[in-house]
């Protein structure tokens, strides 16, 4: 396995890696590494491309430029039935959870398993109803998503998101919409998972009360020498910010990324 400049194992490795739709560039040559166990979390402001990153690393877009690894193979240079092999390593929880409305949570946990494993009905029905009791939802199998609220609801797409046993969780802005006791609650629940599953987890977030709660040491995505990325401390577009993009292109400003492998540094503004 590869290994990071602090001598951890590398899970997921981003090299120079170009986001663009046509002509318009989101972000530039970036390059950074998540270490296996590593809580990962990507903030900016809206717009920065936090979230098309975590669409690019999840197979949804095709980058411009550059490498997405796992483990050390790249993502994007291998066979597509290799590429279905890895994402089946990772489980993600959308920001609006995307429950099916017209399946049950049972149902709507069940549709992976049910897809890409042999198992029984019986074998189905066990795993169900354990990863709703991990997210707190014990007893709620036959609910719909209309039937509970917007914070079960997010739990619901967590389990979902479990339900393969994934070596990887992606969290596209997971406490957005909820209020803070329920963010809050989320919050220790991905902490709670994390240490039990041992998972390696990358979340999308501008929530500072979330960055705060789980996310230490932080790491800003590298540009090569005399790369094209606006400074992270811009968090703003480019109408807005005093460095000038590249001539003949268009960039925004790059989101910052925090690694925390470990949870007992403490986050400092400056």
């Amino acid at each position: 396995m590869p290994k990071s400049k602090k001598g951890k194992e590398a899970h997921i490795t981003v090299k120079d890696l170009t986001m663009a739709f046509g002509s318009f560039v989101v972000q530039r040559d970036l390059t950074f590494t998540i270490n296996r166990g590593d809580i990962f979390i990507i903030m900016g402001g809206s717009g920065c491309g936090k979230s098309t990153l975590l669409r690019h690393m999840i197979g949804l877009i095709a980058p411009a430029k550059g490498q997405i690894l796992y483990d050390d193979v790249s993502f994007w240079e291998v066979e597509p039935d290799q590429r279905d092999q890895i994402i089946r390593n990772v489980g993600i929880l959308y920001q609006s959870g995307a429950l099916w409305s017209s399946m049950t949570l049972a149902e709507n946990i069940a549709l992976p398993l049910q897809t890409y494993t042999d198992l029984s009905a019986s074998q189905i029905r066990e795993i169900i109803t354990l990863k709703l009791a991990l997210v707190g939802l014990a007893g709620f199998e036959d609910y719909y998503p209309s039937e509970i609220s917007g914070g079960m609801r997010k739990r619901a797409g967590l389990a979902r998101a479990m339900a393969m046993d994934p070596e990887i969780l992606f969290f596209d802005e997971p406490s957005a919409a909820l209020d803070p006791i329920s963010a809050h609650l989320l919050d220790e629940l991905i902490l709670e998972l994390r240490e039990s599953l041992g998972a390696t987890v990358i979340i999308v977030t501008h929530e500072l009360a979330s960055i705060f709660a789980i996310g230490t040491s932080p790491q800003r995505p590298a540009a090569k020498p005399m790369g094209k990325i606006l400074p992270c401390s811009a968090m703003q577009s480019n109408e807005r910010s005093k460095v000038s993009p590249p001539t003949g292109s268009n960039t925004t400003s790059a989101p910052l990324a925090l690694n925390s492998s470990t949870l007992s540094t403490k986050l400092s503004l400056r």
